[in-house]
């Protein structure tokens, strides 16, 4: 049976059930986080103020690189030709930010980064020795020091009867990094696919934080960690509603040694260039 386990972060069990559904459907939620909800809502604010203001495109990353504003219909899911129906922003420790919205933003990278650093150890301790052992380091000093976390603000805008035959908010993908920790969204849509490839909603009520395991953690735990494929499917028809959602995505250093023959750089550029983020 498919089933995510929604997690008290106060609870002395809480380390192995994490691991546990990560195991088991590649994906956790969390309850009782330390993330401050009233910086959560500021956010969904303040970022929905930018994304209806059309001098957003004066924010457009520069060529070539991944910070900034990436208009509607940049990125494809991996081996998807139709491109989703989102736009976003691409937030590193040093991308320039909109006045505004600046100190929150950096203040929730800040709190997501060390909560992703927390979730890390969690792994690391419950992980089986022989596991743990095949590691070129221990999890959490993979993104010691690492500026290659990004949080990513994501716009889905209401659906309209022009979309492209076959377009969704965010097709099937399994994400590049370590473990992803999604803010819950402002609407639902996000789900899950289990091994029978039926596709089960992931919990999105407010104050949750939905955490997964991305390729980069599989690749590392050899596969125990499975990367669970996701998506965020089109509202029902005539639903207007707009969604956003705040992931960050935490990715080790760019030296990092996550197989023998490839490191966190050689595989993150493989991945950009398959989603048509790089050339």
């Amino acid at each position: 049976m498919f089933a995510i386990d929604s997690i008290d972060m106060t609870d002395a069990r809480a380390p192995a059930r994490f691991l546990a559904s990560l195991r088991d459907t590649g994906f956790a939620v969390l309850r009782a986080h330390p993330i401050d909800a009233g910086l959560i809502a500021r956010l969904h604010a303040g970022w929905a103020r930018f994304f209806a203001d059309p001098a957003k495109r004066g924010w457009i990353r520069a060529p070539g690189s991944q910070s900034g504003y990436f208009p509607f219909r940049s990125e494809n899911a991996k081996g998807v030709a139709v491109k989703d129906l989102k736009e976003f922003f691409h937030v590193y420790p040093d991308t320039a930010l909109p006045p505004e919205i600046a100190d929150d933003t950096r203040e929730i990278y800040r709190q997501l980064s060390d909560l992703g650093t927390t979730l890390l150890g969690w792994i690391q301790e419950e992980l089986p020795a022989g596991i743990r052992d095949r590691l070129s380091e221990p999890l959490p000093a993979m993104v010691a020091g690492s500026d290659r976390s990004l949080f990513r603000v994501l716009n889905y805008p209401p659906v309209g009867e022009d979309a492209e035959p076959g377009a969704v908010r965010a097709a099937a993908h399994e994400d590049i990094n370590l473990i992803t920790l999604l803010v819950a969204g402002s609407e639902p849509g996000l789900e899950a696919r289990d091994t029978a490839g039926r596709w089960h909603a992931v919990p999105c009520d407010a104050g949750m934080i939905a955490v997964n395991g991305g390729d980069m953690l599989a690749l590392a735990t050899a596969g125990y960690l499975p990367a669970t494929p996701h998506r965020v499917v089109n509202p029902a028809q005539g639903d207007h509603t707009a969604r956003q959602s705040m992931p960050i995505f935490i990715h080790p250093r760019p030296e990092v040694r996550l197989a023998a023959d490839k490191t966190a750089a050689d595989y993150l550029a493989e991945r950009l260039r398959e989603i048509g983020l790089a050339d």
